[in-house]
């Protein structure tokens, strides 16, 4: 039943990722003649010259692309990526009319970046990908450990850029700021799905702190040996990783146990292992 329940989440996510994916691209960047990086980028492109629909290039581009993912990338995500890739065709061709010419072009490219930034999260956060550019830099991610915000600007810039020829050079610096502000949403979602806290406690009772944070967080805690430099007295060490969520319950409970515990708190970008979380 919880697998069911995951893969009806995950669709839905797709979905509703899919429908903020194609207004971003109907509705802002379509109408201020912006373009886009990757595969999005080329299908404003192919628009802009002959007319070609978007719907229709995304199909068709992402469909060759998809042959790189199955071999590179997990089963799971490419099956989420199809469920994606149609999701947008079946939007950019529903939305094709919600168009706003905003008469300050800047204003469409930060919204169009925000937009597409948060379609994307929405979409990885339901395991798929967007395909095209997004496809390469899960594999960067995956295999050289770069950000997956930051590898996609790398990669859809190199479509961005030579597209002055069409959309003209302010749209096309334009264009990049969109990149630029959708690349840093799509890393601060990510972030934020998976934010992990990870504190270092030192107190006299270990054991028994231990215990509480087990209970509440529902994995593994690690007790290191220690002792004190001056005092030279043996001291457990709970080292703990949970979610950022669960970081006000986590103090509260050190506290009612030991008020004078001594605790470090850090953020975590990065966690392997047991019912952990990769690399962004």
């Amino acid at each position: 039943m919880n697998i069911n329940r995951t893969i009806v989440k995950n669709i839905a996510l797709n979905f509703i990722g899919a429908l903020v994916y194609a207004l971003a691209i109907n509705s802002f960047l379509i109408p201020s003649k912006l373009g886009e990086g990757g595969v999005t980028g080329l299908m404003t492109i192919f628009y802009y010259w002959i007319g070609f629909p978007p719907a229709l290039t995304n199909l068709i581009l992402n469909g060759i692309l998809l042959f790189v993912g199955w071999k590179m990338l997990s089963k799971q995500t490419v099956l989420y990526t199809i469920v994606a890739i149609a999701s947008i065709s079946f939007w950019l061709k529903l939305t094709s009319q919600i168009q706003f010419k905003l008469h300050d072009p800047l204003v469409a490219a930060i919204i169009g970046g925000v937009l597409m930034g948060i379609a994307m999260g929405i979409i990885m956060k339901g395991e798929g990908t967007t395909a095209g550019s997004t496809i390469l830099a899960k594999i960067m991610n995956k295999y050289f450990g770069i950000k997956t915000g930051s590898a996609m600007l790398g990669f859809d810039l190199l479509v961005a850029v030579p597209s002055f020829v069409l959309i003209g050079f302010e749209n096309m610096l334009l264009t990049i700021i969109e990149l630029y502000i959708s690349a840093v949403v799509l890393n601060k979602m990510l972030e934020a799905f998976i934010a992990k806290r990870a504190f270092t406690i030192i107190s006299d009772k270990s054991e028994t702190i231990a215990q509480a944070l087990s209970n509440l967080n529902q994995t593994g805690i690690t007790l290191l040996d220690g002792h004190g430099y001056v005092s030279g007295q043996p001291k457990k060490i709970i080292y703990c990783v949970c979610e950022a969520k669960l970081q006000v319950k986590v103090m509260d409970k050190i506290a009612q146990i030991d008020s004078t515990a001594f605790v470090v708190l850090d953020e975590v970008r990065s966690a392997y292992g047991n019912n952990l979380i990769k690399l962004l």
